[in-house]
């Protein structure tokens, strides 16, 4: 369980706009909230962009680590939100800063007793980066415009599962830009089908994925552009991995580069038995920017990954499930067998109704990128949305508690 989530810079935002605030109501200004009056709006965060952490803007200045101590020990202060409130101290206490977050979470959502943090996390659509992290989105899609070729593909069962193709055979369903671009359309469609509960990632034609088109990343070549790339896909991945869905990759052929990273996004891997993983970043001269690198650890932990990482090692199927990087090898080898066997694989783990399903992989987010108090929170929430309902009742009536 991470010490703070994802979203600190937007819990600073919010501080600093409290302080606004406050400094306002104190000249009589008596204006309501405006973060309230708008509410939290898909892919939105709440209250003015945060801005670079001293940290950085001190690096940036050239500043050094004796010029800069004084003021660090205060961020620490301030940065360490996973450890209040602290339990056994009143709000009113000196010292006690449990009374100004709770005012700060009242103040904007109103609603919850959850923290601005998990209420975020809970948002569907919230993405890592924005302006203030330098991040132009509309420009970067501009640009990614420019390289037709490929497509990703959405079908949407009846049963709740949904198969999301990679779809650029020709290239061993490398992403161009346009492709990238559909990949985020089709993610904030899943976002909003609440009939889903899982969902199976696949390349077209007994392939993964290659990664990144050459064509594009030849055109993107300025640090700055890689670095608005690495935001956009990191965005994009994030919001793959919240989804309220059970995911799983399903790994014919080669995973590539960014299409190793992609099932790193994933909530489980399955993989055929002439398919491999590698990640090449190494042979191309740079580290994995689309977030694959940090999943890996998680997935891994440090010393393998690091290992798999630095070796550029191809990871066989054997050798995959040796390290635990996927579930299991499927019998099957053509595209349709495949999918099918993926279908009953991932059936077994997405069986109930829809509410039940989602609010268990919410649960699981929460847990994985919040702190103890918060995730601790965030179930209490979900239980609210599950206990005394539909399947709750009917499972009561059945006396099925414990069967099968």
């Amino acid at each position: 369980m991470h010490s703070c989530s994802l979203v600190d810079s937007v819990i600073q935002a919010d501080e600093s706009k409290r302080e606004q605030e406050q400094d306002g109501e104190a000249e009589g200004e008596g204006e309501a909230d405006p973060a309230v009056s708008r509410g939290l709006r898909l892919g939105s965060v709440p209250g003015p962009p945060p801005t670079p952490s001293p940290r950085v803007t001190a690096w940036a200045r050239g500043e050094t680590h004796r010029e800069r101590e004084a003021e660090t020990q205060e961020d620490r202060k301030k940065q360490a939100p996973c450890k209040e409130p602290h339990v056994g101290l009143d709000p009113g206490t000196p010292g006690s800063r449990s009374e100004p977050k709770a005012e700060m979470a009242g103040n904007l959502l109103k609603t919850s007793s959850l923290s601005v943090r998990t209420k975020l996390l809970h948002q569907t659509g919230l993405p890592l980066y924005n302006t203030s992290h330098g991040f132009h989105e509309e420009g970067l899609k501009k640009k990614l415009q420019q390289f037709p070729g490929g497509s990703v593909d959405l079908q949407k069962e009846d049963s709740g599962i949904g198969i999301l193709t990679l779809n650029n055979p020709s290239k061993m369903n490398a992403f161009s830009g346009v492709m990238m671009l559909q990949l985020l359309e089709k993610v904030i469609e899943l976002e909003n089908w609440t009939e889903g509960k899982g969902l199976i990632v696949r390349g077209a034609k007994n392939t993964f994925s290659s990664g990144s088109d050459l064509n594009a990343v030849k055109a993107l070549a300025t640090p700055e552009d890689g670095m608005a790339l690495c935001m956009f896909m990191q965005n994009t991945l994030t919001r793959l991995m919240r989804l309220p869905l059970i995911s799983v990759a399903l790994i014919q052929g080669r995973a590539l580069g960014g299409g190793a990273e992609v099932t790193t996004a994933c909530d489980f891997r399955l993989m055929t038995a002439d398919g491999e993983i590698r990640f090449v970043h190494r042979e191309m001269g740079i580290v994995p920017s689309w977030g694959g690198g940090t999943r890996l650890v998680e997935l891994l932990g440090a010393r393998q990954a690091l290992k798999v990482l630095s070796g550029a090692l191809p990871l066989d199927a054997a050798r995959a499930l040796s390290l635990g990087m996927v579930e299991e090898v499927l019998r099957a080898s053509d595209e349709a067998s495949c999918l099918q066997e993926a279908r009953a694989w991932l059936g077994q783990f997405t069986q109930g109704p829809p509410q039940v399903i989602r609010a268990l992989k919410r649960s699981v987010s929460s847990g994985r990128e919040l702190c103890l108090e918060e995730a601790l929170q965030m179930e209490k929430e979900l239980v609210g949305t599950v206990w005394g309902g539909p399947a709750n009742r009917e499972a009561i009536a059945r006396k099925g508690k414990f069967n099968k």
